[in-house]
């Protein structure tokens, strides 16, 4: 007769039963989060709490585990926006965050307050990505002032004239075809200027530019006087009255 082997399975523990609203503290210390620059970070410090919000789930997790890991992750995303040199502002951000209760899977809710520090290489290292960054912004701010500049000179024909002789003296018969090249090529936006007034504004330079007889000036002052005039904005047409041509002297405004 055979004689059958009963095994007693060994059942897992089940975890302590947890109070409903019962707080339980826990504490985060000298975790390492990186800023806004992955290679520079905080030195952080969370002291939190976990509670039930209804009676623990037989077969929950530790909860003190998934508490940790969620302050973990928070503080983690919101540092990731700031920068060590601007301790403050990093500090607030993640306290008014992490000071509300937040609630995770199975009822259990989570809160805390951090406490930061940098330390003095992770300042350095800040401080010198600080400098090189402004190096390269003010490098790019003088690269888009100059390349402003020649769009300026080449998009006036006199002025291109005269740039284009200062350059390349022994080459003018040349002028032609930069000349063609550029047709069409307007004067740069100044950034202040909305699409309007900006347009409103090359065109007026254009067209006083086009403006090559004292007649033909005559004529356009004499025209954006009476505009003014019928505007009512007569301070201005008596300012527009002064740039009018000598060929009539004795002028004014009607």
């Amino acid at each position: 007769m055979s004689m059958r082997r009963w095994r007693r399975r060994t059942a897992r523990p089940a975890p302590p039963a947890a109070d409903t609203g019962t707080v339980h503290p826990l504490v985060l210390s000298d975790e390492r989060m990186a800023s806004r620059i992955s290679s520079v970070c905080f030195t952080v410090h969370v002291t939190g709490s976990w509670r039930w919000t209804h009676p623990a789930p037989a077969d929950h997790d530790d909860p003190t585990v998934l508490a940790r890991d969620h302050l973990r992750r928070q503080t983690a995303g919101i540092l990731r926006l700031h920068s060590v040199r601007n301790l403050a502002a990093a500090q607030d951000a993640a306290n008014s965050a992490l000071m509300q209760w937040n609630r995770l899977e199975s009822g259990l809710e989570v809160a805390g307050a951090a406490e930061l520090d940098v330390q003095a290489a992770d300042r350095s290292l800040d401080e010198e990505h600080a400098r090189r960054q402004q190096g390269a912004d003010l490098e790019h701010g003088e690269e888009l002032h100059r390349l402003a500049h020649l769009q300026r000179v080449l998009a006036d024909p006199d002025l291109r004239r005269v740039w284009w002789v200062a350059r390349f003296p022994d080459r003018f018969k040349d002028l032609d075809e930069l000349t063609t090249a550029l047709k069409g090529l307007p004067l740069p936006q100044e950034d202040q200027d909305d699409d309007l007034r900006g347009d409103v504004r090359r065109f007026t330079d254009q067209l006083v530019t086009a403006l090559h007889t004292p007649q033909q000036r005559e004529v356009f002052l004499q025209a954006l006087i009476q505009t003014l005039q019928a505007l009512g904005h007569h301070d201005r047409s008596t300012i527009a009255a002064l740039w009018r041509s000598p060929l009539d002297p004795g002028s004014t405004p009607e």
